[in-house]
Formats: structure tokens, sequence, C-alpha cells
């Protein structure tokens, strides 16, 4: 029996989101964009102004920028493939908001993340502690060419 799964993404830049429908269409699985309720700029997202609003909200350990629309429906979904571009060797805080909006209890959140070059890093162990109820799992980075075969294998053995 398949377990119903949701991907949840945030995209900053295009790349995750693509990422996502990738996933979503080898997995056979939901799409919900995770969307700040004040979108990015390019100016927002220079990592090099030590003053950017994405360099404050990744120095600040309590920050949680506004979701646009809490819609996204994980009632009937026992996995959730959480999306996201790497920010500082970690997820972006949006991410940590969205965890705290819903109540993944039970759940299995499976973590996917593009980076222009990092891994994962401790992300697992830092959304763990965000959603203590759910099981965070070891993710995997989706950069360049994704080949759907071994999404749909790898997407399967979580939904499966």
């Amino acid at each position: 029996m398949m377990r119903k799964a949701l991907i949840a993404y945030f995209s900053a830049g295009g790349v995750t989101k693509r990422a996502a429908k990738s996933l979503a269409e080898a997995g056979g699985a939901g799409l919900y964009e995770i969307r700040p309720a004040v979108p990015y700029t390019k100016e927002d997202l220079n990592w090099m102004d030590k003053k950017s609003r994405s360099t404050l909200e990744m120095n600040d350990p309590s920050s949680r920028p506004a979701l646009a629309d809490t819609d996204a429906d994980i009632s009937g979904c026992e996995v959730i493939f959480l999306g996201f571009p790497i920010w500082w060797y970690t997820a972006p805080t949006i991410i940590k908001t969205f965890l705290e909006a819903y109540d993944f209890t039970g759940k299995v959140i499976v973590p996917f993340a593009t980076s222009g070059g990092s891994g994962l890093g401790d992300t697992v162990r830092t959304l763990q502690e965000v959603v203590p109820g759910a099981e965070v799992v070891e993710g995997k980075m989706l950069n360049g060419r994704i080949d759907a075969a071994e999404l749909k294998i790898w997407a399967d053995r979580f939904c499966v």
C-alpha cells in the first residue's frame, strides 16, 4: 500500500521548484509551494550583504518570516517531502515557520535541498528540534539533472 505523500517546497530562485516538480512527477505526489508573505527580492537574497534580508534572518535563530498562506493539506499525508535551497549550510528560516504552522505529529518528513556547493549539514537535527512529534529522516540533495527513474526509486523508499 502506498503512503500518501505531499511535496512542500520553498524556492527563492526557481531551482528548488524544478526539483520539487520532478519529484512530484516521479512519485505521483501532490505539490505545495511554501511562499513568504513578502516575496524575496534579488537584493534580499544577496548573501554578500551583511544587511540583506536573508542574512539578517539566518543570523537570528528566532526569525520566522511570515507565510503567504497556510493552505497545505497535510491531513491525509503520512510523508512530507520538504524542499528548500540551502542557506548558510541549513534550511532557510521560513522552513521553520512552515513546520511550526502545522501539526506534523506521526508524520515522516524527508528533506530535499538544492545548493550551489554545500550539503545538508545539520539540517535534519535542526528540523527535528522544530517538529519533535515527527520523524525527520536523512534527505537528499537534488542538484543538476535529475534522473526520473532514480528519483522514483528514492521517493518510493518512503511511500511504500
